[in-house]
């Protein structure tokens, strides 16, 4: 058979083995890509006009597994599988590389050889490129900023990365899309790049992958499908508009989500997980979506646009929940919880204060000053001590009581408890390390918002925003603010938003319970 013979010049392990490596350009393993293109339209792989375009190409596994499909589906169209391959080569299969480096290896693995205009490929072209190109693009920057890709001229103008690469990707630096291979697409897939080094990491860093997906939807293909992290479900830096758009898309007709990236990468840690989806051009309509938690499967028909929610629900068993809360119009416990660097305190303000331009902090205490909670140089919790006359950049609340939680915790588990929160109170500041819980005028009613904190009732509401290790201001957004004048328990809370026993059951069996000490 001709997949026989496909198969026996080529390795797939290889690509399984580059899958399985720690890189910042996630390589897709072959298994996934065609878990993929099992989502598109079998009379797809026996059409001989169908063209399939891969815009972040890394190791050309999404263009390999193509062929073997359109090689075994046009055997009866075009018999002679030479004559087969050559029409499906030329003709059906096209890429864009990402690097110089990606682009080599993504024609060693489709056409046997780095430059296919040689004896050597499977399918021999004029050019030694073939279909899969790679141009050495690079940003436009303005006031800075890069215009295409929001890139710094800091960190990746020509200064700063002479001689090294510039990501600068082909794909999402044009305004004319149409004519980096002069015609249009069926399908477009791909696995984007994820994010720019661009000073941050991880959920700090600038996410790119959404570029890729709009600047692909403006070529009107029948189909996109790509694989991304699931952070822009519910947050991301700059993913807001990204988000709305997505979540009110009726074009999207199913969505993959892995709680866990490691199911999709092994060996790669990606907060908040992966997804896949399929994008229809003429479909309009609910979206069939399977989310994936370990051994956990679930499966549901909506939309993923909920009345009166910003972002999308990832577990389906919260949305009655949700939707009940909302009906009691409370206002959103984000209220009372700070934004970020909250006494306008950097991280490594412990390090060298005047770099900040602030006076030195002694590490004993100084009677009747202020003591400013953050992190060492090996990341312990530590205090700092400074008089009361101290020049914060901001003082809000120094004199009050409140409660210092950490900003980043966990990796989005359901319910996670964050790490050790801090009871402070009047002369007690923190670093941007923290984020606080209040100000309240008495450590009673500090008390009774933690107790509030620690219900299981509290967490999940949490859970509706917090999927990744962010836990900034907005993830509080769902959560209901309730009178400060008791020690709440969850079974009361359960009473009060007209909980069923079913959804107590998921509650009680989903979040886990308060474990946490030095309170």
């Amino acid at each position: 058979m001709a997949d026989n013979l496909y198969n026996s010049i080529y390795n797939p392990d290889v690509l399984s083995c580059l899958a399985n490596l720690s890189n910042d350009e996630v390589f897709t393993p072959p298994e996934i890509a065609n878990k993929m293109l099992d989502l598109l339209p079998k009379e797809l792989w026996s059409d001989p006009n169908a063209t399939f375009l891969d815009p972040a190409c890394k190791s050309g596994v999404f263009l390999r597994e193509i062929a073997k499909r359109l090689i075994e589906g046009l055997k009866d169209k075009i018999p002679d599988l030479q004559t087969r391959i050559d029409h499906i080569f030329h003709n059906q299969l096209y890429a864009i590389a990402i690097t110089e480096m990606t682009s080599l290896l993504a024609r060693r693995s489709v056409y046997c050889t780095k430059y296919p205009n040689t004896v050597y490929s499977v399918s021999r072209f004029e050019s030694p490129a073939g279909n899969i190109r790679y141009q050495n693009v690079a940003h436009v920057f303005r006031d800075g900023k890069c215009i295409f890709c929001g890139a710094s001229e800091k960190t990746f103008g020509d200064k700063a990365r002479s001689g090294l690469e510039r990501h600068a990707y082909e794909f999402i630096h044009t305004t004319k899309l149409e004519e980096i291979f002069g015609m249009k697409f069926d399908v477009i897939i791909g696995n984007p790049p994820y994010q720019l080094d661009d000073g941050g990491y991880q959920a700090s860093s600038k996410p790119i992958y959404q570029c890729f997906i709009k600047q692909a939807e403006m070529l009107k293909p029948r189909f996109l499908c790509m694989i991304i992290p699931s952070r822009w479900m519910t947050g991301g830096k700059n993913l807001d508009e990204f988000r709305n758009e997505m979540i009110a898309d009726t074009r999207l007709k199913y969505l993959c989500d892995y709680s866990d990236a490691k199911e999709c990468f092994p060996g790669t840690e990606i907060k908040g997980g992966v997804c896949y989806f399929l994008w229809e051009r003429d479909y309009a309509g609910q979206c069939e979506i399977v989310r994936k938690n370990g051994d956990q499967i679930e499966t549901t028909t909506r939309y993923l646009k909920e009345p009166g929610v910003d972002v999308f629900v990832r577990d389906s068993r919260l949305l009655p929940i949700l939707k009940k809360v909302l009906a009691y119009k409370k206002k959103s416990f984000s209220n009372y919880v700070s934004p970020l660097r909250p006494y306008g305190l950097r991280g490594d303000t412990f390090k060298d204060p005047t770099k900040y331009a602030l006076p030195k902090m002694s590490e004993n205490p100084i009677p009747g000053g202020i003591t400013i909670w953050g992190l060492d140089t090996h990341l312990h919790r530590v205090k700092r001590y400074v008089p009361s006359d101290y020049p914060f950049p901001k003082k809000e609340t120094i004199d009050q009581y409140k409660i210092f939680v950490t900003r980043n915790y966990g990796n989005g588990d359901f319910g996670e408890i964050p790490a050790s929160p801090i009871l402070a109170g009047p002369g007690e500041a923190c670093t941007e390390t923290f984020i606080y819980v209040g100000g309240f005028s008495t450590a009673e009613e500090r008390n009774y918002c933690f107790s509030y904190m620690k219900t299981k009732f509290f967490r999940l509401m949490v859970s509706v925003k917090k999927q990744d290790q962010n836990a900034s201001q907005g993830i509080y957004k769902y959560v209901p603010i309730v009178p400060f004048n008791k020690l709440w328990t969850d079974s009361e809370l359960f009473t009060i938003f007209g909980l069923s026993d079913e959804e107590i059951s998921f509650v009680e069996s989903a979040v886990p319970e308060w474990t946490q000490k030095g309170e």
